[in-house]
């Protein structure tokens, strides 16, 4: 079975797309990889020149049985699979309502794609709602993409407040500074004072602010397929080193 990477802040801007498209390429050098843009806006579909379209969108995908494997679409790299984003995901949380055990919705629904998989990577949308939670529920670790800012950790508390006392799951929480400029002297000293804790729940490596990361849009295409040597995508490649030794441990 698949183990289930979602990546998800209900804060938008911090880099969550670029880090998933990243992170699934990576993942797919180790394991059969699927990466799930859930976010309705597509973001990372773009990256991975995918289409955001899918025949009879959402309402298919559930009414018929193993209709979501039919819609995964293969990419250009090896190992590498997307179910692409589509605007009938904001739908969700209608069809969610309509479902036996709405906190099994997602769970239910990835259950086919799971057993082909070694790996399925979810670039979450940046809110808070019933499908959210449903996914977080099926999900065996949460990577939140942190921007070293005040308003940033305090989401981030608050996120994590919410699924201590809200969510029934086992899930695994963890931390890493996104869109970090070593310039400023705010994301310095948050950086040190949250990465020096014992038991934090932040990775060490952080992922620069840099114009590389901004590129992939102009290519369309993961990190290391076009500035393998960036200081960014070392960063990335060091980030999902930390990762998979964290997936290594997760039964």
């Amino acid at each position: 079975m698949a183990k289930i990477i979602a990546v998800y802040n209900i804060k938008g801007g911090v880099g969550k797309s670029s880090s998933a498209v990243n992170f699934a390429y990576l993942c797919a050098q180790k394991g059969k990889t699927l990466l799930w843009d859930m976010d309705p806006q597509g973001a990372s579909s773009f990256y991975l020149k995918s289409k955001t379209d899918i025949k009879g969108g959402l309402k298919a995908m559930v009414k018929e049985k193993g209709r979501v494997v039919a819609v995964v679409k293969s990419t250009a790299y090896e190992n590498l699979d997307i179910l692409p984003a589509d605007y009938s995901y904001r739908q969700m949380d209608i069809e969610l309502h309509k479902a036996r055990s709405p906190k099994q919705f997602i769970g239910k629904l990835l259950k086919p794609l799971a057993k082909a998989y070694d790996y399925i990577i979810v670039d979450c949308p940046p809110n808070l709602t019933q499908s959210t939670e449903s996914l977080l529920n099926a999900t065996d670790l949460l990577l939140i993409p942190t921007i070293p800012t005040v308003l940033s950790i305090r989401t981030l508390k608050q996120l994590r407040e919410h699924i201590r006392k809200e969510l029934k799951t086992t899930i695994k929480v963890r931390a890493f500074f996104s869109m970090m400029d070593r310039r400023k002297k705010m994301h310095d000293e948050i950086y040190h004072e949250y990465c020096e804790k014992k038991n934090t729940i932040f990775f060490k490596t952080l992922i620069p602010y840099a114009s590389a990361v901004e590129k992939m849009g102009l290519h369309q295409a993961p990190l290391a397929t076009f500035e393998r040597s960036s200081p960014a995508n070392k960063a990335y490649v060091a980030l999902w080193e930390e990762i998979d030794k964290v997936l290594g441990k997760l039964k």
